[in-house]
């Protein structure tokens, strides 16, 4: 996993480092918005953790640079600012996560890896796979036309699986998102949602878009099948 990491501050910038690499990451470091973007748009990063307060572009503008290209990479904040609408301001330019500084580094680190966990995520608020969408605003879904009515859960596990359609997700993937846990006893769980999604997206219609992955997982797209 290949981590940037856009600081100026050099204490913070070298502590944050110092502590990714040591949980063996690969980490890049930039000092102000202009070189952080251009290391953007050569290298693949796995997870962005993004200073506000940067000389030349500044965080929010380089946030926003990197959602109008439709980078699905995950950017997490960092800053000084803790009031609510910088908050939101942030979210709504396409920020994944916001830690508000001072912090303990262990609490950086279980957000990384809940982050690159989760992996990249459209930020566009339409899906479109198939002739299957998905509203991320007001999470109505449609297929061929028709509405679609889900219940949370169902609409959790779908959009979750529509983000990257035709990567296989496993059952464990699926039951850290979607249900913010990590014990095996439900997997099963995950099966039985699945299940319901296929009488609600597929049952009616010849093309199948939910596949099962025998010994894996699930996957949405890229073909039909079992």
């Amino acid at each position: 996993m290949r981590i940037l990491v856009i600081e100026d501050e050099r204490k913070v910038a070298e502590m944050v480092a110092r502590g990714l690499k040591a949980s063996r990451y690969a980490v890049d470091v930039a000092a102000d918005g202009e070189t952080g973007w251009a290391m953007i748009n050569t290298y693949q990063y796995d997870l962005v953790i993004l200073d506000l307060m940067l000389p030349g572009i500044g965080g929010l503008g380089l946030l926003k640079k990197i959602r109008l290209r439709d980078l699905a990479v995950p950017v997490l904040i960092l800053t000084a600012l803790d009031g609510t609408s910088s908050k939101v301001d942030n979210f709504e330019a396409g920020a994944d996560d916001y830690l508000t500084k001072p912090f303990a580094f262990a609490e950086l680190q279980v957000r990384v890896k809940a982050l690159l966990r989760r992996g990249p995520v459209s930020h566009n608020s339409m899906i479109r796979v198939d002739d299957l969408e998905i509203d991320r605003l007001s999470q109505m879904v449609r297929r061929a036309g028709k509405r679609v009515e889900l219940t949370p859960k169902e609409y959790a596990l779908l959009e979750y699986l529509a983000t990257q359609p035709g990567r296989v997700f496993s059952r464990t993937m699926i039951v850290e998102h979607v249900w913010d846990q990590s014990f095996e006893g439900l997997n099963n769980i995950v099966d039985v949602y699945v299940r319901h999604l296929r009488e609600k997206l597929d049952d009616t219609h010849s093309t199948k878009l939910i596949r099962t992955i025998r010994g894996i997982g699930y996957s949405l797209g890229e073909g039909s099948g079992p």
